[in-house]
Protein backbone atom coordinates (compact mmCIF):
# COMPACT_ATOMS: atom_id res chain seq x y z
CA UNK A 1 0.00 0.00 0.00
CA UNK A 2 2.90 2.77 0.93
CA UNK A 3 4.56 1.37 -2.25
CA UNK A 4 1.85 2.57 -4.32
CA UNK A 5 1.16 5.36 -2.81
CA UNK A 6 4.58 6.48 -3.18
CA UNK A 7 4.40 5.79 -6.65
CA UNK A 8 1.70 7.57 -7.21
CA UNK A 9 3.25 10.41 -5.56
CA UNK A 10 6.14 10.55 -7.62
CA UNK A 11 3.92 10.01 -10.98
CA UNK A 12 2.33 13.07 -10.01
CA UNK A 13 5.61 14.89 -8.98
CA UNK A 14 7.05 14.26 -12.46
CA UNK A 15 3.72 14.94 -14.29
CA UNK A 16 3.11 18.22 -12.24
CA UNK A 17 7.20 19.19 -13.74
CA UNK A 18 6.35 18.07 -16.98
CA UNK A 19 3.40 21.17 -17.09
CA UNK A 20 5.58 23.62 -15.58
CA UNK A 21 7.89 23.15 -18.41
CA UNK A 22 5.24 22.69 -20.79
CA UNK A 23 4.11 26.49 -19.33
CA UNK A 24 7.48 27.73 -19.14
CA UNK A 25 7.93 27.27 -23.05
CA UNK A 26 4.27 28.15 -24.19
CA UNK A 27 4.79 31.96 -22.37
CA UNK A 28 8.56 31.97 -23.89
CA UNK A 29 7.33 31.52 -27.06
CA UNK A 30 4.46 33.82 -27.03
CA UNK A 31 6.80 36.25 -25.53
CA UNK A 32 8.73 36.10 -28.61
CA UNK A 33 5.65 35.89 -31.06
CA UNK A 34 4.09 39.47 -29.73
CA UNK A 35 6.96 41.08 -28.63
CA UNK A 36 8.43 43.55 -31.72
CA UNK A 37 11.04 43.36 -33.47
CA UNK A 38 12.71 44.27 -36.59
CA UNK A 39 11.84 47.69 -36.88
CA UNK A 40 8.13 47.47 -35.39
CA UNK A 41 8.90 48.79 -31.83
CA UNK A 42 7.49 52.17 -31.41
CA UNK A 43 9.00 54.82 -28.36
CA UNK A 44 9.31 53.21 -25.18
CA UNK A 45 8.81 49.87 -26.33
CA UNK A 46 11.18 47.29 -24.62
CA UNK A 47 13.75 46.50 -27.51
CA UNK A 48 16.90 43.73 -27.52
CA UNK A 49 18.86 45.37 -30.34
CA UNK A 50 19.29 48.43 -32.40
CA UNK A 51 17.37 46.93 -35.24
CA UNK A 52 14.45 46.97 -32.85
CA UNK A 53 13.40 49.93 -33.09
CA UNK A 54 11.66 52.04 -35.79
CA UNK A 55 12.73 54.84 -37.82
CA UNK A 56 14.71 58.08 -35.72
CA UNK A 57 14.57 55.62 -32.64
CA UNK A 58 17.43 53.74 -31.25
CA UNK A 59 16.97 51.14 -28.17
CA UNK A 60 18.77 52.34 -25.29
CA UNK A 61 18.29 52.81 -21.42
CA UNK A 62 18.54 54.87 -18.42
CA UNK A 63 20.05 53.31 -15.41
CA UNK A 64 20.65 56.91 -14.12
CA UNK A 65 16.87 57.20 -13.71
CA UNK A 66 16.17 53.59 -12.63
CA UNK A 67 15.19 52.74 -16.18
CA UNK A 68 18.09 49.40 -16.74
CA UNK A 69 15.64 48.05 -19.02
CA UNK A 70 16.16 48.61 -22.96
CA UNK A 71 13.37 50.36 -24.86
CA UNK A 72 12.91 53.01 -28.03
CA UNK A 73 13.57 56.51 -27.64
CA UNK A 74 13.68 59.57 -29.89
CA UNK A 75 16.92 59.99 -31.96
CA UNK A 76 15.85 62.38 -34.14
CA UNK A 77 14.42 65.78 -34.54
CA UNK A 78 11.05 66.93 -36.56
CA UNK A 79 12.07 70.01 -38.59
CA UNK A 80 9.64 72.26 -37.44
CA UNK A 81 9.73 73.99 -41.50
CA UNK A 82 8.12 71.09 -42.80
CA UNK A 83 5.13 71.88 -40.76
CA UNK A 84 5.01 75.24 -40.25
CA UNK A 85 7.04 77.43 -42.95
CA UNK A 86 8.13 80.71 -44.09
CA UNK A 87 8.52 82.60 -40.96
CA UNK A 88 11.56 84.55 -39.95
CA UNK A 89 14.56 82.32 -39.35
CA UNK A 90 14.49 83.84 -35.53
CA UNK A 91 10.98 82.28 -34.86
CA UNK A 92 12.10 78.60 -34.82
CA UNK A 93 14.26 76.49 -32.34
CA UNK A 94 17.32 74.16 -33.37
CA UNK A 95 19.01 71.80 -32.06
CA UNK A 96 22.49 72.57 -30.87
CA UNK A 97 25.07 70.07 -30.16
CA UNK A 98 28.18 71.70 -27.78
CA UNK A 99 31.59 70.27 -28.87
CA UNK A 100 29.98 68.94 -32.02
CA UNK A 101 33.32 67.67 -33.23
CA UNK A 102 34.60 65.40 -29.43
CA UNK A 103 33.40 62.35 -30.77
CA UNK A 104 33.68 59.15 -28.23
CA UNK A 105 35.94 56.55 -29.67
CA UNK A 106 37.10 58.97 -32.82
CA UNK A 107 40.40 57.84 -33.94
CA UNK A 108 43.34 60.25 -33.32
CA UNK A 109 44.79 61.60 -36.31
CA UNK A 110 47.94 61.81 -34.48
CA UNK A 111 47.95 58.07 -34.29
CA UNK A 112 48.38 58.48 -30.62
CA UNK A 113 46.43 58.34 -27.59
CA UNK A 114 43.81 61.22 -26.80
CA UNK A 115 43.51 62.44 -23.67
CA UNK A 116 40.51 64.58 -23.59
CA UNK A 117 36.32 64.87 -22.61
CA UNK A 118 33.95 63.93 -25.23
CA UNK A 119 30.78 65.33 -25.45
CA UNK A 120 28.82 63.27 -28.42
CA UNK A 121 28.70 59.93 -29.63
CA UNK A 122 28.54 60.00 -33.79
CA UNK A 123 30.00 62.09 -36.01
CA UNK A 124 28.92 65.38 -37.34
CA UNK A 125 27.44 63.90 -40.50
CA UNK A 126 25.18 61.92 -38.16
CA UNK A 127 24.34 64.35 -35.64
CA UNK A 128 22.74 66.62 -39.13
CA UNK A 129 21.19 63.83 -40.36
CA UNK A 130 19.32 63.41 -36.98
CA UNK A 131 17.83 67.25 -37.10
CA UNK A 132 20.86 68.50 -35.28
CA UNK A 133 21.20 72.28 -37.39
CA UNK A 134 24.08 74.13 -34.99
CA UNK A 135 27.51 72.99 -34.41
CA UNK A 136 29.54 74.75 -31.78
CA UNK A 137 33.15 74.07 -32.79
CA UNK A 138 36.42 74.98 -31.17
CA UNK A 139 39.13 75.96 -33.50
CA UNK A 140 42.76 76.85 -33.06
CA UNK A 141 45.96 77.83 -35.08
CA UNK A 142 48.26 73.74 -34.99
CA UNK A 143 51.03 72.94 -37.03
CA UNK A 144 50.18 75.61 -39.48
CA UNK A 145 47.19 74.72 -40.21
CA UNK A 146 43.73 75.63 -38.15
CA UNK A 147 42.27 72.45 -35.92
CA UNK A 148 39.11 71.49 -33.95
CA UNK A 149 41.03 70.91 -30.50
CA UNK A 150 39.96 70.96 -26.86
CA UNK A 151 42.76 72.72 -25.05
CA UNK A 152 43.39 75.63 -22.39
CA UNK A 153 45.65 78.71 -22.30
CA UNK A 154 44.10 79.34 -26.26
CA UNK A 155 46.81 76.83 -27.46
CA UNK A 156 46.91 72.82 -28.85
CA UNK A 157 49.93 71.07 -27.21
CA UNK A 158 51.36 68.13 -29.35
CA UNK A 159 53.00 65.91 -26.56
CA UNK A 160 55.43 63.15 -26.86
CA UNK A 161 53.58 60.50 -25.91
CA UNK A 162 50.26 61.42 -25.52
CA UNK A 163 47.97 64.09 -27.45
CA UNK A 164 46.56 66.65 -25.36
CA UNK A 165 42.85 67.72 -26.32
CA UNK A 166 43.55 67.36 -30.04
CA UNK A 167 41.23 66.01 -32.30
CA UNK A 168 41.40 66.96 -36.49
CA UNK A 169 41.96 69.30 -39.12
CA UNK A 170 38.53 71.80 -39.07
CA UNK A 171 38.51 71.19 -42.75
CA UNK A 172 37.37 67.49 -42.38
CA UNK A 173 34.28 68.85 -40.50
CA UNK A 174 33.05 71.76 -42.34
CA UNK A 175 33.57 69.48 -45.53
CA UNK A 176 30.75 67.26 -43.86
CA UNK A 177 28.84 70.24 -43.81
CA UNK A 178 29.83 71.25 -47.39
CA UNK A 179 28.39 67.36 -48.17
CA UNK A 180 24.87 67.94 -46.05
CA UNK A 181 24.14 71.18 -47.41
CA UNK A 182 24.94 70.25 -51.28
CA UNK A 183 23.09 67.13 -51.01
CA UNK A 184 19.78 68.94 -48.62
CA UNK A 185 19.36 72.35 -50.43
CA UNK A 186 16.32 73.23 -47.81
CA UNK A 187 18.28 73.04 -45.15
CA UNK A 188 20.31 75.89 -42.56
CA UNK A 189 23.05 75.26 -40.49
CA UNK A 190 24.27 77.36 -37.85
CA UNK A 191 28.20 77.41 -37.01
CA UNK A 192 29.38 79.06 -33.13
CA UNK A 193 32.92 78.68 -33.17
CA UNK A 194 35.45 79.25 -30.17
CA UNK A 195 37.54 81.34 -31.94
CA UNK A 196 41.61 80.64 -31.06
CA UNK A 197 42.77 81.33 -34.79
CA UNK A 198 45.58 83.71 -34.76
CA UNK A 199 46.49 83.46 -38.63
CA UNK A 200 45.71 86.62 -40.96
CA UNK A 201 42.20 85.82 -42.78
CA UNK A 202 42.56 81.79 -41.61
CA UNK A 203 39.36 81.53 -40.55
CA UNK A 204 37.76 83.03 -43.99
CA UNK A 205 39.58 80.91 -46.22
CA UNK A 206 39.10 78.01 -44.16
CA UNK A 207 35.34 78.14 -45.07
CA UNK A 208 36.49 78.73 -48.49
CA UNK A 209 38.58 75.84 -48.67
CA UNK A 210 35.87 73.64 -47.64
CA UNK A 211 33.47 75.01 -50.17
CA UNK A 212 31.14 76.51 -47.77
CA UNK A 213 31.32 80.20 -49.45
CA UNK A 214 28.63 79.64 -51.54
CA UNK A 215 26.17 79.12 -48.50
CA UNK A 216 27.69 81.97 -46.67
CA UNK A 217 25.08 84.03 -45.06
CA UNK A 218 26.77 88.04 -45.43
CA UNK A 219 27.24 90.16 -42.68
CA UNK A 220 25.71 93.17 -44.22
CA UNK A 221 21.97 91.60 -43.90
CA UNK A 222 21.94 90.40 -40.75
CA UNK A 223 19.58 92.37 -38.31
CA UNK A 224 21.98 94.55 -35.49
CA UNK A 225 18.76 95.96 -33.57
CA UNK A 226 17.31 93.08 -32.53
CA UNK A 227 14.84 92.93 -35.98
CA UNK A 228 13.20 89.81 -37.77
CA UNK A 229 15.67 87.96 -39.62
CA UNK A 230 14.95 86.72 -43.26
CA UNK A 231 12.15 84.25 -43.52
CA UNK A 232 13.80 81.06 -43.75
CA UNK A 233 12.47 80.63 -47.62
CA UNK A 234 14.15 83.88 -48.67
CA UNK A 235 17.48 82.23 -47.13
CA UNK A 236 17.05 79.20 -49.19
CA UNK A 237 15.75 80.57 -52.26
CA UNK A 238 19.24 83.18 -52.06
CA UNK A 239 21.23 80.48 -51.36
CA UNK A 240 22.17 81.99 -47.48
CA UNK A 241 22.36 78.69 -45.84
CA UNK A 242 24.92 78.96 -43.56
CA UNK A 243 25.79 80.96 -40.67
CA UNK A 244 28.66 81.64 -38.73
CA UNK A 245 29.85 83.16 -35.76
CA UNK A 246 32.92 83.68 -33.84
CA UNK A 247 33.89 84.60 -30.27
CA UNK A 248 36.71 87.45 -31.75
CA UNK A 249 34.96 90.97 -32.59
CA UNK A 250 37.39 92.27 -35.00
CA UNK A 251 36.95 89.43 -37.16
CA UNK A 252 33.95 90.99 -38.07
CA UNK A 253 35.08 93.84 -39.80
CA UNK A 254 38.47 92.36 -40.97
CA UNK A 255 37.03 88.51 -42.56
CA UNK A 256 33.39 89.26 -42.95
CA UNK A 257 32.69 86.50 -39.71
CA UNK A 258 29.72 87.49 -37.57
CA UNK A 259 30.65 88.71 -33.73
CA UNK A 260 28.73 86.62 -31.90
CA UNK A 261 27.31 88.47 -29.09
CA UNK A 262 26.28 91.10 -31.39
CA UNK A 263 23.38 88.82 -32.99
CA UNK A 264 22.94 86.18 -30.02
CA UNK A 265 21.83 85.85 -26.29
CA UNK A 266 23.67 83.87 -24.65
CA UNK A 267 23.12 81.71 -21.07
CA UNK A 268 26.33 80.98 -18.85
CA UNK A 269 27.40 77.52 -20.04
CA UNK A 270 28.55 74.63 -17.85
CA UNK A 271 27.09 73.90 -14.08
CA UNK A 272 26.06 77.33 -13.85
CA UNK A 273 23.81 76.76 -16.99
CA UNK A 274 22.25 73.92 -15.55
CA UNK A 275 21.24 74.78 -11.91
CA UNK A 276 17.07 74.86 -11.18
CA UNK A 277 15.75 77.80 -10.90
CA UNK A 278 18.44 79.89 -12.58
CA UNK A 279 19.20 81.08 -15.64
CA UNK A 280 22.54 83.96 -15.60
CA UNK A 281 23.57 85.27 -18.64
CA UNK A 282 26.88 84.35 -19.78
CA UNK A 283 29.52 88.04 -19.24
CA UNK A 284 30.33 88.19 -23.19
CA UNK A 285 26.41 88.16 -23.63
CA UNK A 286 23.93 91.52 -23.20
CA UNK A 287 21.32 90.65 -20.99
CA UNK A 288 18.88 87.69 -21.87
CA UNK A 289 15.74 90.45 -21.74
CA UNK A 290 17.51 92.44 -24.08
CA UNK A 291 15.87 93.42 -27.51
CA UNK A 292 18.90 94.56 -29.37
CA UNK A 293 19.51 90.55 -30.77
CA UNK A 294 16.82 88.24 -31.95
CA UNK A 295 18.79 85.41 -31.42
CA UNK A 296 18.85 83.49 -28.37
CA UNK A 297 21.44 80.37 -27.63
CA UNK A 298 20.56 78.40 -24.56
CA UNK A 299 23.43 76.28 -23.37
CA UNK A 300 22.23 73.28 -20.89
CA UNK A 301 24.91 71.33 -20.54
CA UNK A 302 27.17 70.37 -16.94
CA UNK A 303 31.16 71.67 -16.99
CA UNK A 304 31.99 68.12 -17.16
CA UNK A 305 30.42 65.57 -19.74
CA UNK A 306 28.79 61.99 -18.27
CA UNK A 307 27.68 60.46 -20.99
CA UNK A 308 25.51 57.80 -18.38
CA UNK A 309 24.19 61.14 -16.78
CA UNK A 310 23.04 62.75 -19.81
CA UNK A 311 19.70 60.86 -19.81
CA UNK A 312 19.13 62.13 -16.68
CA UNK A 313 20.19 65.80 -17.36
CA UNK A 314 17.57 65.30 -20.67
CA UNK A 315 14.45 64.37 -18.84
CA UNK A 316 11.75 66.77 -16.96
CA UNK A 317 14.70 69.49 -15.40
CA UNK A 318 15.88 69.67 -19.27
CA UNK A 319 11.88 71.10 -19.42
CA UNK A 320 12.21 73.28 -16.16
CA UNK A 321 15.21 74.81 -17.40
CA UNK A 322 13.95 75.95 -20.86
CA UNK A 323 10.57 77.81 -19.09
CA UNK A 324 13.55 78.92 -16.54
CA UNK A 325 15.27 80.87 -19.13
CA UNK A 326 12.48 81.60 -21.08
CA UNK A 327 10.91 84.04 -18.49
CA UNK A 328 14.50 85.17 -17.89
CA UNK A 329 14.82 86.24 -21.52
CA UNK A 330 11.30 88.33 -20.93
CA UNK A 331 8.99 85.60 -22.40
CA UNK A 332 11.62 84.68 -25.62
CA UNK A 333 12.12 81.21 -26.24
CA UNK A 334 15.66 79.48 -27.20
CA UNK A 335 16.11 79.47 -31.18
CA UNK A 336 19.52 77.39 -30.13
CA UNK A 337 19.12 74.47 -27.83
CA UNK A 338 22.79 73.23 -26.79
CA UNK A 339 23.25 69.96 -25.36
CA UNK A 340 26.00 67.08 -24.87
CA UNK A 341 25.24 63.75 -26.08
CA UNK A 342 22.02 64.99 -27.73
CA UNK A 343 20.08 61.44 -28.45
CA UNK A 344 20.92 60.48 -24.66
CA UNK A 345 17.36 60.34 -22.93
CA UNK A 346 14.83 58.82 -21.16
CA UNK A 347 12.24 58.82 -24.07
CA UNK A 348 11.44 61.45 -25.81
CA UNK A 349 14.45 63.70 -24.49
CA UNK A 350 15.86 67.05 -26.36
CA UNK A 351 13.65 65.98 -29.15
CA UNK A 352 10.29 65.72 -27.28
CA UNK A 353 11.17 69.33 -25.64
CA UNK A 354 12.52 71.13 -29.05
CA UNK A 355 9.03 69.70 -30.41
CA UNK A 356 7.14 71.37 -27.38
CA UNK A 357 9.24 74.57 -28.02
CA UNK A 358 8.22 74.70 -31.97
CA UNK A 359 4.60 74.06 -30.97
CA UNK A 360 3.92 76.69 -28.50
CA UNK A 361 6.06 79.76 -30.89
CA UNK A 362 4.82 78.75 -33.88
CA UNK A 363 0.95 77.64 -33.41
CA UNK A 364 0.33 77.92 -29.69
CA UNK A 365 -0.09 73.58 -29.47
CA UNK A 366 1.82 71.66 -27.23
CA UNK A 367 3.80 70.29 -29.67
CA UNK A 368 4.68 70.29 -33.22
CA UNK A 369 3.12 67.46 -34.52
CA UNK A 370 -0.18 69.22 -33.74
CA UNK A 371 0.36 72.15 -35.59
CA UNK A 372 -1.37 72.43 -38.91
CA UNK A 373 -0.08 74.52 -41.71
CA UNK A 374 -2.55 77.32 -42.72
CA UNK A 375 -4.82 76.88 -39.90
CA UNK A 376 -5.41 79.58 -36.94
CA UNK A 377 -2.61 80.27 -34.22
CA UNK A 378 -3.80 77.47 -31.53
CA UNK A 379 -5.73 75.42 -33.59
CA UNK A 380 -4.03 72.09 -32.82
CA UNK A 381 -4.79 68.48 -33.89
CA UNK A 382 -5.93 65.83 -31.01
CA UNK A 383 -2.97 63.98 -30.80
CA UNK A 384 -1.45 61.44 -27.58
CA UNK A 385 1.85 62.93 -25.93
CA UNK A 386 4.41 61.77 -26.08
CA UNK A 387 3.38 60.48 -29.27
CA UNK A 388 3.97 56.42 -30.14
CA UNK A 389 3.86 56.64 -34.05
CA UNK A 390 6.96 56.15 -35.94
CA UNK A 391 8.99 59.09 -37.49
CA UNK A 392 8.28 60.56 -41.21
CA UNK A 393 9.93 61.57 -44.27
CA UNK A 394 9.50 64.96 -43.10
CA UNK A 395 11.65 64.45 -39.76
CA UNK A 396 14.96 64.42 -41.86
CA UNK A 397 16.82 62.57 -43.66
CA UNK A 398 18.05 59.84 -41.19
CA UNK A 399 16.03 56.04 -42.25
CA UNK A 400 17.74 53.74 -39.67
CA UNK A 401 18.03 52.60 -35.66
CA UNK A 402 20.60 54.52 -34.12
CA UNK A 403 23.37 52.76 -32.40
CA UNK A 404 26.24 54.01 -30.57
CA UNK A 405 29.71 53.20 -30.77
CA UNK A 406 30.89 52.89 -27.11
CA UNK A 407 28.80 52.46 -23.69
CA UNK A 408 25.42 52.51 -25.26
CA UNK A 409 26.10 50.04 -27.76
CA UNK A 410 23.02 47.25 -28.45
CA UNK A 411 21.26 46.35 -25.29
CA UNK A 412 19.92 42.90 -25.01
CA UNK A 413 17.90 41.48 -22.59
CA UNK A 414 18.65 38.52 -20.64
CA UNK A 415 17.89 35.40 -22.99
CA UNK A 416 14.35 34.26 -21.51
CA UNK A 417 14.80 30.72 -23.01
CA UNK A 418 18.03 30.59 -20.83
CA UNK A 419 16.43 31.92 -17.88
CA UNK A 420 13.91 29.19 -18.15
CA UNK A 421 16.42 26.64 -18.89
CA UNK A 422 18.31 27.11 -15.43
CA UNK A 423 14.46 27.06 -14.04
CA UNK A 424 14.99 23.35 -14.75
CA UNK A 425 17.17 22.71 -11.40
CA UNK A 426 14.32 23.71 -9.64
CA UNK A 427 11.89 21.45 -11.30
CA UNK A 428 13.73 18.57 -10.36
CA UNK A 429 13.62 19.24 -7.15
CA UNK A 430 9.61 18.57 -7.45
CA UNK A 431 10.68 15.12 -8.69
Amino acid sequence: MLACWTDYLSLCRVTAAIGYLFLLLFSFFITVYTACFNGNCQLLDSCSQATDCGPGLYCGNCPALGKSQPFCTRGQAIMPTSIVGGLPFNKYSWLMTHNSFSIVDAPSLQGVQRLTFYNQEDTVTNQLMNGVRGLMLDMYDFNGDIWLCHSFRGQCFNFTAFVICLLQPAINTLREVETFLSQNPSEIVTIVIEDYVHTPKGLSNLFVNAGLDKYWFPVSKMPKKGEDWPTVNEMVQANHRLLVFTSVASKEAEEGIAYQWKYILENEAGDPGVKPGSCPNRKESRPLNSKSASLFLMNYFPSYPVETEACKEHSARLADMIGTCFKAAGSMMPNFLAVNFYMRSDGGGVFYDLDSMNGQRLCGCNTIAACQAGAPFGSCKNITMPSSSPMTDTAGSFSGSVQFSKSASTIYYPNQFAIGFFSIPWMLFLL
